[in-house]
């Protein structure tokens, strides 16, 4: 038996027998990621200290949970960390594939929201000096607009949830979920089913139900394009899912062999929602009444080119072009940001710096250097001193 024990099926926010339990967490820092401004108090503290009753009150705290979602961290509070986690590993990994471009997925200092009002139009405040609000986005009025970013963000966050409960289940650190033991088909030749399959559907699924939460029922094209590339990044990882496999035998013969399917590594998963940004397809709004009321549908804005698929992601406002500061896009300019004076692509200084110029400098870096590889087995290392240019944009 290689699953681990399981309490749910699967989420279900509105079951009523669901009982609270008290672990301790392994993310303190949580509820920055969910709306929870620093006045509040401390959900590990209150978990490590044996406080269930507290979670309730924690839960509804959060500002801007809508109800559903108020229900699935008092019901799921034990995975709610990893959802933070999931949301954090997901704008690092923007911050990497865009390290090189103008609009870098830079973080706005104070504001603390990804989940509450989530990246919704008209909820940025675009003054300086105004204090942030618990609903603003931690990544600034840029993924304010129906744009590639905002798009990328969506999923690569909603990405990185799915991601890191999947893995959380698979490591045994809740009693909610486990491994996967369903959807495996028959074994291959000289090899059987064994290990852990990690149950990427219970994680798709609680990505699914949490994070698309706010938006579900809205009518507007702006909520159908956030459901549509939000579900864009979590098929970003059901499309590319592994499987890994381990040998058994007398000194590594694979006499027997058994396997598993695994999440791919998340870089893979930026990589390829990267892709689908430069291929984004952008699409046109059209509003029209339904018995029910007026509704917004989104259809491809040119019709030579093909539909988008699921796992495409899809977009239907222009993007600034991020060189000059500007609160109201979210731009951050490109003054000071450091660029390649050897390459024509964007991460280049002439369109880095936006044909304004820039400065060089230079500066001594530590290295490694005159490394030895020692019979067995280590490495031994000089430290050099090296003159490096560095380039900033103007």
């Amino acid at each position: 038996m290689h699953g681990r024990r399981r309490t749910n099926k699967g989420p279900s926010p509105d079951d009523s027998s669901a009982t609270t339990r008290c672990y301790r967490t392994n993310s303190p820092e949580w509820r920055r990621y969910l709306a929870v401004g620093p006045q509040f108090s401390s959900l590990a503290a209150a978990n490590a200290g044996g406080q269930g009753r507290r979670w309730p009150l924690v839960c509804s705290s959060i500002p801007g949970l809508v109800p559903r979602q108020i229900r699935y961290c008092r019901k799921f509070h034990e995975i709610m960390p990893f959802v933070a986690d999931g949301t954090k590993l997901g704008i690092r990994e923007c911050q990497h594939q865009f390290r090189g471009r103008r609009w870098n997925c830079t973080t706005v200092q104070g504001q603390v929201s990804i989940f509450g009002p989530v990246l919704d139009r008209g909820n940025i405040s675009t003054t300086p000096k105004t204090p942030p609000r618990a609903g603003d986005s931690i990544l600034g009025p840029a993924v304010n607009r129906a744009s590639r970013e905002a798009a990328f963000v969506h999923a690569i966050t909603s990405a990185g949830v799915a991601y890191s409960v999947t893995k959380a289940c698979a490591e045994g650190t809740s009693p909610d979920c486990g491994c996967d033991n369903r959807h495996k088909g028959p074994p291959g030749e000289g090899w059987k089913w064994g290990g852990c399959s990690e149950d990427v559907f219970f994680g798709t699924k609680f990505s699914r139900d949490f994070v698309d939460a706010r938006i579900r029922g809205r009518r507007d094209g702006r909520s159908a394009m956030d459901r549509h590339n939000n579900e864009a990044g979590r098929q970003s990882i059901m499309k590319n899912l592994q499987l890994k496999c381990k040998c058994h035998g007398l000194s590594g013969s694979c006499e027997i062999k058994t396997c598993w399917w695994a999440q791919p590594d998340f870089r893979t998963v930026g990589n390829v929602l990267k892709d689908k940004y430069d291929s984004a397809s952008e699409m046109a709004v059209e509003r029209h009444r339904e018995p029910s009321g007026m509704v917004d549908s989104l259809y491809p804005r040119y019709s030579f080119f093909k539909a988008p698929g699921k796992d495409d992601l899809i977009y239907f406002e222009n993007s600034p072009n991020f060189c000059e500061p500007n609160n109201s896009t979210g731009s951050l300019g490109t003054k000071g940001r450091e660029c390649n004076i050897t390459s024509h692509g964007i991460d280049g200084c002439q369109l880095m710096c936006c044909g304004r110029g820039w400065n060089t400098r230079t500066e001594m870096r530590t290295e490694k250097c005159h490394c030895q590889f020692h019979w067995c087995c280590y490495v031994t290392c000089q430290e050099c001193q090296k003159k490096h240019q560095v380039h900033t944009c103007k």
